[in-house]
């Protein structure tokens, strides 16, 4: 879809600090994050909602989005994840998208209030996205 910004990150047009590339889907770095290594997990076609995911891509995805908490909690050095997707409703773009955001035990994240933060520099953005990225190159 022209207008998508994730579909743009799928055609390589749209820059996007990567942490996986696989034929199920992407994983890169959400640009407004929760915590640092907050990732975002989409499909590769255009799919708006979970609902419209077809049965055929939902292990492939979901198996991507397991791998992805794993490598988040590890390569952040976590204590687990926080797994959410919303569906229409504070959907800011529309394409299925999954939210794994790294937690720790007292890190103040309460309920469904997501404080957002940006990251520093791009180098701080580029050295975030590697280290889950050789976690989930190691899985």
């Amino acid at each position: 879809m022209a207008d998508c910004v994730f579909c743009g990150i799928v055609a390589g047009s749209v820059p996007a600090f990567m942490v996986a590339s696989e034929e199920a889907g992407l994983a890169f770095l959400d640009l407004r994050p929760v915590f640092p290594g907050h990732t975002l997990v989409i499909p590769r076609p255009h799919i708006e909602t979970l609902t419209d995911l077809p049965q055929e891509f939902i292990s492939g995805y979901f198996g991507l989005v397991q791998r992805v908490a794993v490598a988040v909690e590890q390569g952040m050095a976590g204590d687990g994840t926080f797994v959410a997707m919303n569906n229409k409703v504070s959907q800011s773009v529309p394409h299925l998208h999954t939210h794994v955001v790294p937690r720790r035990r007292k890190d103040g994240l309460r309920g469904f209030f997501w404080p957002r933060t940006k990251y520093e520099s791009d180098l701080v953005a580029t050295e975030t996205a590697e280290r889950i990225k050789a976690a989930f190159t190691a899985l």
